[in-house]
C-alpha cells in the first residue's frame, strides 16, 4: 500500500469532499455554526483577509451548511488569549501566530519562523512533504488542539529604529517589540525585547515604551506609520518565513460530520496559500510607494559585527534548548535535515537565477 503525504492526504480530501457536496448532502439541511477568533484588530490589511477568506470559501463550498462568524480582538478583547479561548472551547477556531504562545509551550515558537531559518517556499515544503505537519500536531495535541498553516508573510524586515544601529554597543539596553526565538536572540546580546499585542504597537513606539518595532514589511507596516517615528527600516534576519496559524478545537472538530471537516481543511489552506501571494504583491507595490512618498525612510542592513553577533547567540541558544527538550530537537533536526536538502536546489535555482539578473 501507498502512503499518502499529508499534503496528498488534504488533495484526495478536497476531492471527495467537493464530490459529496452534491446528491450525497443533499436532504442534510443542518446547519453547522462555528465561532472564530483573531489575534488582529479590526480591519488589519492582509492579516484580516485568511478568516475571512477562509469562512467564505467553506460556506460555499458546504451549499451554506458551514458558517463561520469571526470576532475580532476588538471584540473579545483578548489579542493574546486565543489559544486559551480555543483550548477551552469559549470559541471553536482561532487566527494567529504560533510564536506567541511560547510562553505555554516553547516548541510553538519554531512553528512559525526560525531566525536564519527556511524561505516561505521552502517551508511549505517541510510542512506538508517534509513531516512539518505532524510535528506540529505532536505540539498541539496535548493542549485539544489542532494547528494548520494559516498564511504566510514570507521575508519580514527588521524593524523600524529610532536611532541608527552602528555597532552592538548600540543595542545595549535597546527597548524593542519583537516576539518569538528573535526575542531571546536579542536579549542574549543586550537588548531588551517585549512582546506587544499589534493593535498597541504603534502608540507604544509613539511614547518612547518602545525603542523599535518589529513587525512585517511593506505589506503591513506603511499603514501603520511606523516610518513617521522611526525612520531606520532594516532588512530581515529573523523571520524569513513567518506562518500564521488556524487553531481549531479537536473536539468541535471531531463533531463535524467528514466532508465538512475536509472542506474546512480545505478551505484553511485555500485562504493560506492567498494570503501568502497577497502579502507579496502588497509588499512590492508598498516598497514603491515608500521610496516616492517617504524619501526620509532609510533602508538599511545590520553591520556585519551586530549579524555575527546575533547568529552566535541564535546557535548558543539552539544548542540549549534542543538539550533540555527531546521534541524541540526532533522539530529543529528536521527542519535543519529539509533545509540542508532544499536549500540546494533553491541556490541553484532562485539564487543563481537572481544573481544572473543582477548583473
Amino acid at each position: 500500500m501507498i502512503k499518502l503525504t499529508f499534503a496528498r492526504k488534504v488533495v484526495a480530501a478536497a476531492v471527495c469532499a467537493v464530490a459529496l457536496i452534491g446528491p450525497a448532502q443533499a436532504d442534510d439541511k443542518k446547519v453547522y455554526r462555528l465561532k472564530l477568533a483573531e489575534t488582529w484588530p479590526t480591519n488589519f490589511g492582509v492579516f484580516s483577509a485568511p478568516a475571512r477568506n477562509m469562512a467564505e470559501l467553506a460556506e460555499k463550498l458546504s451549499n451554506g451548511r458551514l458558517k463561520i462568524e469571526i470576532d475580532t480582538a476588538n471584540k473579545h478583547k483578548s489579542a493574546m488569549g486565543v489559544f486559551d479561548m480555543v483550548r477551552a472551547g469559549q470559541y471553536d477556531l482561532g487566527h494567529s501566530a504560533s510564536y506567541y504562545w511560547k510562553g505555554k509551550d516553547e516548541n510553538t515558537q519554531f512553528l512559525t519562523t526560525r531566525p536564519f531559518g527556511m524561505t516561505a517556499t521552502e517551508q511549505y515544503g517541510w510542512f506538508y512533504y517534509g513531516g512539518g505537519m505532524e510535528l506540529m500536531q505532536k505540539v498541539y495535541e496535548p493542549y485539544n488542539l489542532i494547528s494548520v498553516p494559516g498564511g504566510n508573510t514570507g521575508m519580514q524586515m527588521g524593524g523600524w529604529f529610532r536611532k541608527e544601529i552602528k555597532s552592538l554597543d548600540d543595542l545595549k539596553g535597546l527597548k524593542i517589540r519583537i516576539p518569538g526565538f528573535a526575542g531571546e536572540i536579542f536579549a542574549k546580546v543586550g537588548a531588551s525585547p517585549t512582546n506587544i499585542a499589534p493593535g498597541e504597537m504603534y502608540t507604544s513606539l509613539e511614547r518612547g515604551a518602545i525603542d523599535a518595532v518589529e513587525w512585517v514589511g511593506p505589506s503591513m507596516d506603511l499603514r501603520l506609520g511606523f516610518h513617521k517615528i522611526a525612520p531606520f527600516y532594516y532588512s530581515g534576519w529573523q523571520e524569513p518565513a513567518t506562518e500564521l496559524q488556524f487553531l481549531i478545537n479537536k473536539r468541535k472538530f471531531e463533531r463535524l460530520p467528514a466532508d465538512l471537516q475536509q472542506i474546512l481543511m480545505t478551505a484553511m489552506r485555500v485562504s493560506a496559500y492567498d494570503m501568502t501571494i497577497e502579502s507579496h504583491h502588497l509588499s512590492g507595490q508598498n516598497w514603491v510607494a515608500m521610496k516616492t512618498e517617504f524619501p526620509a525612510v532609510q533602508v538599511k542592513s545590520f553591520p556585519p559585527e551586530v549579524m555575527a553577533a546575533l547568529r552566535k547567540a541564535n546557535d548558543e541558544l539552539l544548542a540549549e534548548v534542543t538539550a533540555k527538550n527531546p521534541l524541540t530537537k526532533e522539530i529543529v533536526d528536521s527542519q535543519d535535515a529539509y533545509l540542508k536538502q532544499v536549500r540546494q536546489w533553491t541556490d541553484i535555482a532562485d539564487r543563481t537565477y537572481l544573481n544572473n539578473m543582477a548583473e
